[in-house]
């Protein structure tokens, strides 16, 4: 079992994730893959076999105002093809999660057609890499616009439409406010979309009832054989936090305790939980789990050793 990390890395100073120049400054995917390669050779050594590669590695690629970025990924071909080799030899499974607001369901055809674009790029940038099917670009159903069923209908009607590498490489998520697993269950069963259970989201939105480890096992079962599953898995955010607020009787600022974030990302993995849920999953097939949480790499780091510590009876994570 990989376990893996989104994104930005903590533990080690000095390692962006991209090149976040504005267009002025002239950034470039050439920057971004300098970046990409620190990271990977970070991972290595400390062992860390799964990534999630930030969506704005390419700045500005589809951009329909700026033209002279649109070329990048050709310009970057032999790059590409060397950091995937890199990441193949390291057992290196990486993703993408593009932004809310990549939206294959929204009503607006303009927005559907940009998000078509976004979805697209990154996927011929795995295939530049040379990367397998594991390697998924992940998004989630997107907006309900006053009728969730007609919005699940949208989305099938427009992941139909995709450019082969996406619609290859695309895998969908349930979410934490409007669309649960057995939404998404839907959309596969009528355009075959691999899926991606979120165990946090569904504590969150479970309008079917559907158990944790049913609903696990209905995800992975979307995956073809010889294709390890992903899934993701996170703690609810609960730290102590004090904010500023305004009192709306009096007009002062005070200070006033937050109440907990429940789908929120907590700092770290709640070890106890993520132990039990892994218990209660034995005997369904092989899946790799990434991890968000907010503090990134190190969260990893930590619940790596919590699992030694607490459960060494678990098969082994890397």
């Amino acid at each position: 079992m990989r376990l893996g990390f989104a994104v930005k890395v903590l533990g080690q100073p000095g390692l962006p994730s991209n090149d976040a120049r504005r267009w002025q400054s002239a950034p470039h995917l050439r920057v971004s893959l300098g970046y990409l390669e620190a990271i990977f050779a970070y991972l290595g050594a400390m062992g860390i076999t799964m990534y999630r590669i930030s969506s704005d590695i390419a700045p500005y690629l589809t951009h329909p105002d700026l033209p002279q970025f649109h070329g990048q990924l050709d310009e970057c071909a032999a790059d590409l093809a060397r950091l995937g080799q890199a990441a193949s030899a390291q057992g290196l499974r990486l993703s993408f999660h593009p932004s809310q607001y990549i939206l294959l369901n929204s009503p607006d055809d303009d927005l559907v057609n940009k998000s078509m674009r976004d979805l697209d790029a990154q996927a011929r940038m795995l295939d530049a890499m040379g990367q397998g099917p594991e390697a998924v670009v992940v998004t989630h159903v997107g907006g309900v616009y006053g009728d969730l069923a007609a919005g699940r209908e949208r989305w099938v009607r427009a992941y139909a439409r995709l450019p082969e590498p996406a619609r290859r490489r695309l895998v969908l998520e349930n979410d934490d406010t409007r669309y649960g697993v057995d939404d998404i269950l839907w959309i596969h069963e009528r355009s075959g979309v691999r899926l991606v259970f979120d165990y946090l989201h569904h504590w969150c939105v479970n309008r079917a009832g559907l158990d944790q480890h049913e609903a696990l096992r209905m995800c992975l079962a979307t995956w073809p054989a010889g294709v390890t599953p992903k899934i993701h898995y996170s703690s609810p955010r609960t730290e102590q936090r004090t904010l500023e607020r305004k009192n709306r009787h009096t007009g002062k600022t005070e200070l006033v305790q937050a109440r907990p974030v429940w789908s929120g990302h907590s700092d770290y993995i709640n070890p106890f939980e993520f132990i039990s849920f892994l218990r209660g999953a034995a005997g369904a097939r092989d899946f790799d789990i990434m991890l968000e949480s907010k503090l990134k790499d190190l969260a990893l780091l930590q619940l790596r050793d919590d699992l030694r510590r607490y459960a060494p009876e678990l098969p082994a994570t890397r």
